[in-house]
């Protein structure tokens, strides 16, 4: 197998692992057999000095050439689709409030302020399960290339310590992969995390996928439509599903056809 070195968002140069677009597209849907023909066809239209960006719109390309592949296409889309919640006007915290809402956790606001010990904090989610009350803190970055830091995993900390009082433990949640460095201590101190790739069992992209609770930017909407959706607060593309579509037109000025067509395309997504 020849040896391709890739630049990251970055600016790093690294070794291109086909094993990773296997496994991406094995979980937006595709065959292992198809995971496998993507990334041998993606490998033999790249060569080094080719940018992760120039990868991914090559893998998309290759994507759409197997069976349901632009259905499958969206959920492949499932990080970029994120990064694009904050420009669309849609707040990370509350699609997490959603997200942990769909798991059983009583949410119990939103940016909202509470005096600690020492000071006082706005709290981007409080969420409660059985008996616990969390603090979480939620981090959001709207590029790749980005991680997050120890600098952030030691400022939700400090929060936390100083609102003791209030809570009993600690939510890091983040839309990026953590730093080696903010992983260790994460795991140190025992700071819950919800972010990508993080923890490996029930990381963010998981949870997401487990119940199909994909952000509706996932769509290809236009400007008008996001925010449209943005103003209602309409997060969740498999509300779709449930959705009066009349009155979410009357409220959208979107047009029932189209909302219809929206509704269709969750509906393949998700089966």
């Amino acid at each position: 197998m020849k040896k391709i070195h890739i630049i990251k968002a970055d600016g790093r140069r690294v070794l291109f692992d086909p094993n990773k677009i296997i496994r991406t597209c094995v979980r937006a849907g595709t065959s292992r057999k198809d995971a496998k023909k993507i990334a041998n066809d993606t490998m033999n239209l790249i060569h080094s000095g080719f940018s992760t960006k120039d990868v991914y719109r090559i893998v998309l390309k290759n994507i759409s050439k197997i069976n349901r592949g632009n259905i499958i296409s969206h959920k492949y889309r499932l990080k970029e689709s994120i990064m694009k919640m904050g420009p669309a006007g849609f707040p990370f915290e509350s699609f997490i409030s959603q997200i942990l809402s769909n798991y059983g956790y009583e949410i119990e606001g939103v940016r909202k302020e509470i005096h600690g010990k020492c000071g006082k904090h706005e709290i981007d989610v409080i969420a409660k399960l059985k008996d616990k009350r969390f603090m979480v803190e939620c981090k959001y970055h709207h590029r790749r290339g980005i991680h997050t830091s120890l600098k952030e995993s030691l400022y939700t900390h400090a929060r936390f310590l100083d609102l003791r009082e209030n809570f009993d433990e600690e939510i890091l949640s983040c839309n990026t992969k953590l730093s080696d460095d903010a992983l260790e201590y994460a795991t140190c101190i025992g700071q819950n995390l919800l972010c990508w790739k993080h923890p490996s069992g029930e990381s963010l992209e998981k949870m997401i996928d487990k119940k199909g609770l994909y952000p509706i930017t996932l769509l290809n909407l236009n400007k008008i439509e996001l925010r449209a959706f943005s103003d209602i607060k309409f997060m969740i593309a498999k509300d779709l599903l449930t959705a009066d579509l009349k009155q979410l037109s009357r409220k959208t000025h979107i047009s029932l056809p189209r909302l219809k067509r929206l509704q269709d395309l969750v509906g393949e997504i998700l089966i």
